[in-house]
C-alpha cells in the first residue's frame, strides 16, 4: 500500500518597523503593528480559515481515511491570539477530529539549530509545551525551521526523545535513491526520517497556477496518475508545503481549493492508497537505510543549503552578533526582553538580507518589507544595538539586585547573632569566643634560624 503524507508549515514573522539610528537607546519598541495586523487578517481570510473549513469537511466526509499534519511556529501563534483568535479555534476543531497531527519545531522559527544545541533544545521544549496547551497534543515528530536537517541536528532531536523528523529529499544527498521510503538518522538510528518528495510537492506549491507550465492545468485525476507511476515498492509519498499555497501563493482563482477538495476522492477511490500522518508512517514502516547528511540541507532553492540565510557577510554578521547575547539571555528574567529575543530570531530577518535572489527579484517580494538587502541589514542592526544594550543592562541590574539581596541577608544574620549574644549575657552565660591559636613546643622549634652576617662567617 502507498501512503500519502500531507504536511503543511505555518509561520509568519513579526514584522519590524523602520528603526533609525537615533532611536537606539530611546525607543525600545521594534514592531510594525499595523503591518502585522493587516498581514495576519489577510492570511486568515484568504488562506487559514477557508482551507481549514475544507479540511474539516474532508475529514468528516471520509471518516478516518483522510488526515493531515501541521507545524505552527510560536511566533505565528502569538500573532493569531492577538489578531485572529478564530483561526486558532478552527485549528482546535481540526485537532478534535483526532485525524490531525501537530509537529514540534523551534518556537522562534529560528536558525539556532546550526550553532547552539542547548538553546535549540530549549526552544523546542517551549514549543512542545505551547502545542500541548493549545491543541492538547504532545508532538512526537519534529520539523526544523525551513526543513533544515543534518546528521548532527538529527542527533540532538533524537536526544530529546522524538521518534521522527522531516527533511528534504535533496538530490545531492539521495543520489539515485528515492525519497519515497522511510529512512533513519545515521548517528541515532532510532530517529526515523521522512523525506519530502520535492518534485511532486512543488507541482502543487509552486507550479500549480503557472499557465506556461507544460502540465497546466493540474487536476486531481492527473496528479493521481503521477502517483500511479511510482513503483509499488515505494511506500510513502511525502507532500510537504507551506500552508500559504492555498489562497496566497496560489490564488483562489487558480482553482487550488477545488484541487484540494477533489484530491482525497481521486486517491481514496483506489484501495492501494491511504492517507497517513508522520507519526503513523513512522510507526508502521521500517527504515530501509540511514540517510547521511553531514552538512545542513533545507527545502529552499536549487542548492538546498543554508546560504539563503547565511550566504553573505551581512547575514553572518547579524547572526553572530545576535547570538553573542545567548549567555546574557540565559541570565535574563525580563519577560519583554525574552519575547523580543524570540521575535528577533525568526529566520525571515536573515532571508531579507540575502543577495543571491535579489538580482532576479525573487526574494519573497510578496512578503519582504524592504527595498534592498542592505536596508534590511541596517534596520535589523539598529534594533539589535538597542536590544543588546537592554539585555546587558537588565542582567547587570539583576546581578546587582542579587548582590544587594545577599548583603542584606548577611546583615540580618549578623544582627540576629548579636541579639542572641546579648540574650546569653543577660542570662549569665558568657558567649564562647574562638580560642586563640596555641604555640606548641614543636612549632617554636620550627622557627627559622637567624641568618648569620658576613662578618660572623669571617670569624
Amino acid at each position: 500500500m502507498k501512503n500519502i503524507c500531507l504536511y503543511f508549515q505555518l509561520h509568519q514573522p513579526v514584522k519590524l518597523r523602520r528603526y533609525r539610528f537615533f532611536d537606539i537607546g530611546n525607543d525600545h519598541y521594534y514592531y510594525d503593528d499595523y503591518a502585522n495586523e493587516s498581514n495576519i487578517n489577510k492570511l486568515a481570510h484568504t488562506c487559514y480559515l477557508p482551507t481549514n473549513r475544507i479540511l474539516l469537511d474532508l475529514i468528516k466526509r471520509y471518516k478516518g481515511k483522510f488526515s493531515v499534519a501541521f507545524s505552527i511556529s510560536g511566533t505565528l501563534l502569538d500573532q493569531l491570539k492577538i489578531y485572529a483568535p478564530e483561526v486558532i479555534d478552527s485549528f482546535k476543531a481540526l485537532a478534535d477530529t483526532k485525524q490531525v497531527e501537530f509537529l514540534a519545531e523551534t518556537s522562534a522559527h529560528s536558525l539556532i539549530s546550526l550553532r547552539y544545541p542547548d538553546e535549540f533544545k530549549r526552544q523546542i521544549a517551549e514549543q512542545v509545551k505551547t502545542i500541548e496547551e493549545t491543541f492538547g497534543q504532545v508532538p512526537t515528530v519534529f520539523r526544523n525551521t525551513e526543513l533544515i536537517y543534518s546528521d548532527w541536528i538529527g542527533e540532538n532531536v533524537a536526544q530529546m526523545g522524538f521518534k521522527g523528523m522531516l527533511a528534504e529529499g535533496a538530490k545531492q544527498v539521495l543520489g539515485w535513491k528515492s525519497p519515497n521510503y522511510l529512512y533513519c538518522n545515521s548517528i541515532e538510528p532510532r530517529l526515523k526520517v521522512l523525506l519530502r518528495n520535492y518534485h511532486m510537492s512543488d507541482d502543487i506549491a509552486l507550479r500549480f497556477g503557472n499557465q506556461s507550465w507544460a502540465s497546466w492545468p493540474l487536476t486531481a485525476d492527473k496528479f493521481k496518475g503521477w502517483l500511479d507511476g511510482i513503483s509499488d515498492e515505494e511506500e510513502v509519498v511525502n507532500l510537504f508545503m507551506n500552508y500559504e499555497t492555498f489562497g496566497v501563493n496560489q490564488s483562489k482563482e487558480s482553482g487550488i481549493f477545488e484541487f484540494l477538495k477533489a484530491l482525497p476522492e481521486a486517491v481514496l477511490n483506489d484501495k492501494q492508497y491511504a492517507f497517513t500522518t508522520p507519526s503513523k508512517a513512522i510507526s508502521k514502516l521500517q527504515p530501509i537505510s540511514a540517510i547521511q547528511e553531514p552538512t545542513p540541507t533545507c527545502w529552499v532553492d536549487e542548492e538546498r543549503d543554508v546560504t539563503a540565510w547565511l550566504g553573505n557577510e551581512m547575514q553572518n554578521e547579524a547572526f553572530d552578533k545576535l547570538y553573542t547575547l545567548t549567555e546574557y539571555i540565559q541570565k535574563c528574567n525580563d519577560a519583554a526582553i525574552l519575547k523580543d529575543w524570540q521575535y528577533l530570531q525568526a529566520s525571515d530577518h536573515f532571508y531579507y538580507m540575502g543577495t543571491k535572489f535579489f538580482a532576479n527579484g525573487s526574494n519573497r517580494a510578496y512578503n519582504n518589507p524592504y527595498q534592498t538587502p542592505y536596508e534590511a541589514f541596517i534596520n535589523f542592526m539598529n534594533i539589535l544595538a538597542d536590544f543588546a544594550q537592554r539585555v546587558k543592562n537588565s542582567v547587570a541590574c539583576d546581578e546587582s539586585a542579587e548582590v544587594a539581596k545577599l548583603k542584606e541577608t548577611v546583615k540580618k544574620q549578623q544582627a540576629e547573632l548579636e541579639k542572641l549574644e546579648k540574650q546569653l549575657v543577660k542570662a549569665g552565660v558568657e558567649p564562647k569566643k574562638p580560642a586563640a591559636k596555641k604555640t606548641t613546643k614543636a612549632t617554636a622549634e620550627k622557627k627559622p634560624a637567624t641568618k648569620k652576617t658576613t662578618a660572623t662567617k669571617k670569624k
